[in-house]
């Protein structure tokens, strides 16, 4: 914990001073670093009245497709529905965002594996997906050739053989375009960390790359980002649809295939941009791995013969 001072990082003290934090935050008293972001920096600020945290974005978010506008008109509408964080007030420039602190235990990955906090993180889904509609659309095959075309230009890391796997991404593309889910308010980014288990309910926080999606990408992405095993992702999925319906684990496992051979890229921009210290290619080979070994898998045609029927 550290005191607001001079000292204090410039963009920090700038969000304090907005009219909007101190009826909420109160007198400013300290404030620590919080782990874990990769595309901002969080800072947790406690005051005489309550907590903040005020978010810093990093300079490299269009090359990601971030857009700040969208994460922070996103972020309010999923305040509205009681699954973010209440939004308190944002600046353009520098990009910041200052929300309220929730209270509670962040969740890891193990967590999630353990299927016990299926019904509970499939009520946050639903809340979160009856939001208003969010104000633009995440579409990870467009999003993916965004992210490739960068990659070529700049001569950026790619993984060997990564365009090999092209076609079997086309492949998924076509089954999923053939019966679209209706669009729905997605976080599209739910790595565990992105839960948090706070009085008793599970709320949703980093909306970053939220856009409207179909809620078989949030599920599967889920599944993705904390490799949930098939019996983990059936129960998720019951919970979240309701009854159990072999079609929506199909449709939930491609769209995992699709994010992980995307989110691969991601780390390669990441890699060749961001001043943290973070191993970036490490993180995306173990994606880019296990959307090889899924690609290849003698269950790829079942699964698209399913979803697109």
């Amino acid at each position: 914990m550290q005191a607001i001072d001079s000292s204090a990082p410039p963009a920090l003290r700038l969000a304090l001073e907005l009219g909007e934090v101190l009826p909420y935050l109160g007198e400013p008293r300290w404030y620590e670093l919080l782990s874990g972001g990769l595309t901002n920096l969080n800072y947790r600020v406690a005051g005489s009245r309550g907590e903040v945290v005020v978010r810093v974005g990093t300079a490299n978010a269009g090359l990601l497709a971030i857009d700040r506008k969208n994460e922070r008109e996103n972020s309010i509408r999923a305040a509205q529905v009681g699954v973010g964080a209440p939004v308190i007030a944002s600046i353009e420039d520098p990009p910041v965002l200052v929300i309220g602190f929730l209270e509670g235990t962040t969740l890891c990955a193990a967590d999630l594996r353990r299927g016990h906090l299926c019904r509970a993180v499939a009520g946050a889904l639903q809340k979160l997906h009856s939001a208003e509609p969010f104000s633009a659309r995440f579409d990870m095959f467009e999003i993916q050739r965004g992210y490739l075309k960068i990659v070529e230009e700049n001569r950026f890391w790619l993984p060997a053989g990564y365009l090999d796997h092209q076609e079997a991404f086309g492949q998924i593309e076509a089954a999923l375009r053939a019966h679209p889910e209706p669009l729905v308010p997605c976080n599209n980014d739910l790595l565990a960390e992105n839960f948090i288990a706070s009085n008793g309910e599970i709320r949703i926080i980093d909306y970053e790359y939220s856009g409207n999606n179909e809620a078989s990408f949030e599920i599967g992405n889920i599944a993705s980002e904390s490799n949930l095993d098939l019996a983990t992702l059936e129960i998720l999925c019951e919970h979240y649809w309701g009854r159990k319906d072999p079609a929506k684990v199909a449709r939930a496992r491609l769209w995992g295939t699709a994010s992980k051979y995307g989110w691969t890229l991601w780390a390669s921009i990441q890699n060749s941009m961001a001043s943290l210290d973070f191993d970036f290619i490490s993180w995306g080979m173990e994606k880019y791995r296990r959307a090889v070994d899924e690609f290849g898998s003698i269950e790829l045609k079942s699964l698209i013969e399913i979803v697109g029927q």
